[in-house]
């Protein structure tokens, strides 16, 4: 296959739409539990402030990817948005091709990571 069809495209589009979705109700229930802890010991012992501390930690560090994952789904729908506009020329535009070699990134992956960048094989080369 040389493109993505009209209707994967559109199929990748919704994903990404309901993904954002998900991730922006996400990030509104975890900002309340990352809000600071209050450090009266009269009010909480020293335990449970240490699993507050801890929760808020681990609050934090979710916030983080969320937002980390929230960024790279706005990328891929702005991708296909220039697709849509015209701007890059062809329908597609760049939505679903490998950012560091240029192929098409499998369909499987999309299915799964619809905001993918890079190809399976450009992806474990840049972590590793």
């Amino acid at each position: 296959m040389d493109e993505l069809t009209d209707k994967q495209l559109n199929g990748f589009r919704q994903s990404l739409m309901n993904t954002r979705e998900e991730l922006l109700v996400l990030l509104d229930i975890s900002a309340e539990a990352g809000e600071a802890v209050v450090l009266d010991q009269t009010r909480v012992g020293r335990l449970s402030r240490m699993d507050a501390l801890q929760q808020q930690q681990m609050s934090n560090a979710c916030r983080a990817g969320y937002k980390k994952r929230l960024v790279e789904v706005q990328h891929a729908l702005s991708v296909l948005e220039q697709g849509d506009s015209g701007l890059c020329g062809s329908g597609s535009c760049d939505y679903g091709w490998c950012e560091q070699c240029g192929e098409l990134i499998d369909i499987h992956r999309l299915e799964v990571k619809p905001e993918s960048r890079f190809c399976v094989g450009c992806q474990q080369a840049t972590e590793t």
